[in-house]
């Protein structure tokens, strides 16, 4: 902040955010320490260059006036940044009463014990958009991960992670008819051998059976015979 007899300033130097072809603004305010009527003017070395609303006024005693400050959209940047340009801000004592519209050249003329201070302030260029700090960690030489990077690969893992979760689901419901599927088969085989093996048994059973009736019948056969010829050889005995 600078600070005379009459004003103070502030900020101290005027900053303005550097773009090419864009219109910035800056502001100032103007503060009178007096109990008096204070008239100020404000110039700067390249008029072309700046608009300045107001450049002229009138601040009450114990009051402040706003400055606004606009540079004209530049075509070229200026070598390391650096601005030539400068603004001379002047205030006097004026009388009570004075408005914006009496102040004239004369009141700011030095003489006959008039005091006019005067302040001088650079024109300072900043950044409009400060290049990012390099992220901790990256290796000299290799490229920085930037943000959008690092958003796309959360944003891709979060997808592939849904994917997969309604995926999963699918592949359980495929997994388990596969396996319903297959018992039944298996069901169905196991009843058709256990049917098959019960017509063989039933078959064996009913040629155990005719065998062993032919057997019974060849045997009495036998014994008939054996009767018939021990009758035979009796009855020719006697």
């Amino acid at each position: 902040m600078n600070s005379g007899d009459y004003i103070n300033i502030q900020p101290s130097e005027l900053k303005f955010a550097f773009e090419l072809k864009k219109q910035t603004s800056c502001s100032l305010q103007l503060t009178n320490k007096t109990d008096k009527y204070v008239a100020f003017k404000v110039k700067t070395t390249n008029p072309k260059k700046y608009c300045v609303r107001p450049n002229a006024g009138i601040i009450l005693p114990s009051s402040a006036s706003h400055i606004t400050v606009t540079m004209q959209g530049p075509k070229e940047a200026p070598p390391d940044m650096q601005c030539k340009d400068k603004f001379l801000i002047q205030s006097v004592v004026a009388p009570d009463g004075t408005t914006s519209k009496d102040i004239s050249a004369e009141l700011f003329n030095k003489g006959d014990g008039k005091v006019v201070d005067e302040f001088k302030m650079r024109v300072v260029y900043t950044f409009a958009n400060p290049p990012s700090p390099v992220p901790e960690g990256s290796e000299e030489g290799s490229p920085p991960r930037t943000a959008a990077v690092d958003d796309g690969n959360q944003n891709f893992a979060l997808f592939d992670a849904v994917s997969r979760s309604l995926e999963d689901p699918k592949e359980k419901s495929s997994q388990t008819w596969s396996t319903v599927s297959k018992l039944t088969e298996e069901k169905v085989a196991a009843l058709q051998q256990n049917q098959k093996l019960r017509q063989e048994l039933e078959l064996l059973r009913k040629e155990s059976s005719g065998r062993q009736g032919g057997g019974f019948s060849v045997l009495l056969v036998v014994l008939v015979g054996l009767i018939g010829v021990l009758i035979g050889y009796l009855l020719k005995k006697t």
